[in-house]
């Protein structure tokens, strides 16, 4: 490992070890050393000669609006929350058309959206499943990974954390190092500091060694792009509310980011900490009466005794919460035998004298101990670390040396006199990568050791699939639920969730097949889909539902639960009429007779069927109303987590998205421009607004 003081260094280390065809591997979101990856690409921009291709995901750029309105409104908040992150050069000439010729910016994921009139973004994305990406990536040739790293010290010797993105990185080395141990093209793995990342554990947490080159630049910190909070509207309080109620206690949890995810997040932390005014949230908004055999069948509705366990591709800002309200604290262990142990009910975390016994039973460790068993007993907490073994036996604290057999009375009581008292390395939350807001950055950072360890960072493909390490998944995994955003639903039950009808790509398949793949394989494991049932398309309102479409992120065969705010499907094991009928019953009503003729003029719906009465008045004032009465008593805020924009910029906002979906249509902007008219001088309120 060699240490370098800048980036421009750095390129010309990289350029005489590979030479100039570069092939740049950069993590997705926050893992991105973005004044390393500048520099590559401003030696390139300036050297038509050298062939950069970098091929990374969610590329993060700072805010900037698009309207003269948007730029004022986003000025002093980019300022405030963004501080002096680097926007990627590479980016800023991709969104105005001006890559240079020998530089490919080639992605597996988008910012949502942002792309969609983007070509060249367009052409060079790839369409993969997450536990691919390594794969597909080694067999494109990445000769360069990079990566955002801090350091640290682990029990007196120098470390590094791959911290927010040991996702995709530690496979696509280990896969590289491989192909240039058998002979092919060197591979060389480059690392930059940055002190504002929290140091994280657990396959995240390698030695300075694991890098060929670290860049360790004085200026090269800068503040972590933290996207603020936005808000959680009635829709998404809804579906929030619905979720929560399919979570069984003892379980294990994954989510994702934005307002239905906080919504979600808001709704367990409700059922948890007040649960009679959860409970009067459900009767007051019908949800059991309208849904209860789907929630007796799959859910719970009481306070967590045993608390969840989070197996996510993303850590976000919600686990946080989870993990403050004392949710979030089911531990799991890497050990199979204390896996089956624990979900029997026959062990707790608190190590009692029998679990020798209990492990000698199972054949985790011999009768006789070896020093091996010593090291995985001392590991898991079991026996104290002053024990040490010499010549086949154990050495004791007082310097007694007894011969470690279970079956001697004595030798077997003086190991039960230095058992430890609760087990060790447990987690709470296994996680690819993370991304959130910068007081979640800042909680990570102020976390004790001890409770920073319970998140184990590691590797996608040891989070978003079973393959490779299954028997232990399926004892962490029990009771799973995997709950994910769509942007559509199709009534036979398949979800659009990463690209329009015309092929255009709005953010990427990331994950989401892998966990529902995933719920269908764990016996007990529910893939709960989530959109909100209607959306504005060109200033006109669509059904999120519908018969057909001409793309799709997952197919029919896979369907499992989909959620709207107006209730909850079960679709699993059902028949396409049995499909249809519950999804119909989870639509928007103004658009639920057109949805009925297409079921039935394809044949999938009987002639004379009706949607039940109760399921024929999904209108937005259903739900507004008790919400409201619901709100006055402080239950559901908008910013149920809070939010880096002032009490102006909220204000602000709602009246730039209003007016923006009013602009949307001819008879919206001639609405706006008359209002306008008819406004006159604005109002001392207003006026620091302006």
């Amino acid at each position: 490992m060699q240490t370098l003081t800048n980036p421009e260094a750095c390129v010309d280390a990289v350029i005489a070890r590979v030479g100039k065809r570069l092939l740049l591997g950069a993590p997705l979101a926050l893992g991105k050393p973005n004044h390393l990856l500048n520099a590559f690409y401003r030696r390139a921009k300036a050297d038509p000669s050298i062939e950069l291709s970098i091929h990374t995901a969610l590329t993060l750029e700072r805010p900037a609006g698009h309207s003269e309105l948007e730029k004022r409104f986003l000025g002093p908040m980019v300022q405030r929350v963004f501080g002096n992150y680097p926007d990627l050069d590479y980016e800023r000439d991709r969104m105005a058309g001006r890559l240079p010729g020998n530089v490919r910016v080639i992605e597996f994921y988008f910012p949502a959206g942002k792309y969609l009139a983007t070509p060249s973004a367009q052409r060079d994305y790839t369409s993969t499943n997450y536990t691919h990406v390594a794969r597909d990536l080694a067999a494109r040739g990445i000769n360069v990974v990079l990566q955002q790293v801090c350091a640290g010290v682990v029990d007196g010797r120098p470390r590094l954390s791959l911290s927010c993105n040991p996702d995709v990185t530690l496979d696509l080395i280990t896969k590289q190092r491989a192909v240039e141990r058998s002979g092919g093209p060197p591979v060389l793995a480059v690392a930059q500091l940055n002190d504002q990342l929290p140091f994280m554990y657990g396959d995240a947490e390698v030695a300075p060694e694991f890098f060929d080159f670290v860049v360790d630049d004085p200026q090269g910190s800068y503040t972590l792009f933290g996207p603020p909070k936005t808000s959680v509207g009635d829709a998404d309080a809804m579906i929030g509310l619905y979720a929560s109620t399919l979570v069984k206690d003892g379980g294990e949890l994954q989510v994702g980011i934005g307002a239905l995810g906080d919504a979600v997040t808001y709704a367990l932390k409700l059922r948890h900490e007040r649960n009679a005014q959860y409970l009067r949230a459900l009767d007051a908004l019908s949800v059991r009466e309208r849904f209860g055999a789907e929630l007796s069948c799959l859910g719970e509705s009481a306070p967590f005794e045993l608390g969840l366990f989070a197996a996510t591709e993303m850590l976000v800002d919600g686990f946080m919460h989870l993990f403050d309200a004392g949710i979030l604290k089911r531990k799991v262990y890497d050990d199979l035998a204390l896996s089956r142990l624990l979900n029997e009910g026959r062990i707790s975390e608190q190590i009692a004298p029998e679990l020798l016994d209990l492990l000698r039973a199972r054949r985790a460790i011999h009768s006789v101990l070896t020093e091996e068993d010593l090291v995985y007993l001392q590991h898991f907490g079991i026996l104290q670390r002053s024990l040490r073994f010499q010549d086949e036996r154990v050495v004791l604290p007082d310097g007694r040396a007894i011969v470690p057999d279970l079956a001697d009375p004595v030798a077997h009581a003086a190991l039960r006199e230095h058992m430890g008292k609760t087990l060790a390395h447990g987690a709470v939350i296994h996680a690819g990568f993370y991304l959130g807001p910068q007081a979640f950055y800042q909680w990570l950072r102020d976390l004790p050791d001890a409770q920073r360890k319970l998140i184990d960072m590691r590797s996608v493909t040891r989070i978003n699939q079973l393959y490779g390490h299954e028997e232990i998944d399926r004892l962490h995994r029990r009771k799973a639920r995997f709950i994910n955003t769509a942007m559509m639903f199709t009534l036979l039950g398949a979800a659009v969730s990463d690209a329009l009808e015309d092929g255009r790509v709005v953010s990427g398949v990331g994950g989401q097949y892998n966990f529902v793949a995933m719920a269908h394989e764990l016996p007990d494991g529910r893939s709960i889909l989530q959109t909100r049932s209607t959306r504005l398309e060109h200033g006109q309102l669509r059904s999120s539902l519908v018969w057909s479409y001409g793309h799709v992120t997952i197919p029919r065969h896979l369907r499992d639960v989909m959620l709207t705010e107006y209730g909850i499907a079960d679709l699993r094991g059902k028949t396409d009429e049995e499909c249809v009928m519950a999804l119909l019953n989870i639509a928007d009503s103004r658009f639920q007779a057109q949805l009925v003729h297409e079921a039935k003029r394809h044949g999938k719906l009987r002639e004379g069927y009706e949607i039940p009465a109760q399921h024929r008045r999904n209108l937005p004032e259903s739900y507004a109303r008790p919400l409201r009465e619901l709100k006055r008593d402080g239950l559901f805020p908008a910013f149920p987590f809070g939010t880096d924009l002032s009490a102006e910029e909220q204000r602000l906002g709602r009246a730039l998205r209003a007016l923006k979906s009013k602009l949307g249509s001819p008879v919206g902007f001639a609405s706006a421009i008359a209002g306008a008219a008819r406004s006159g001088t604005p109002g001392a309120d207003v006026e620091p607004l302006l």
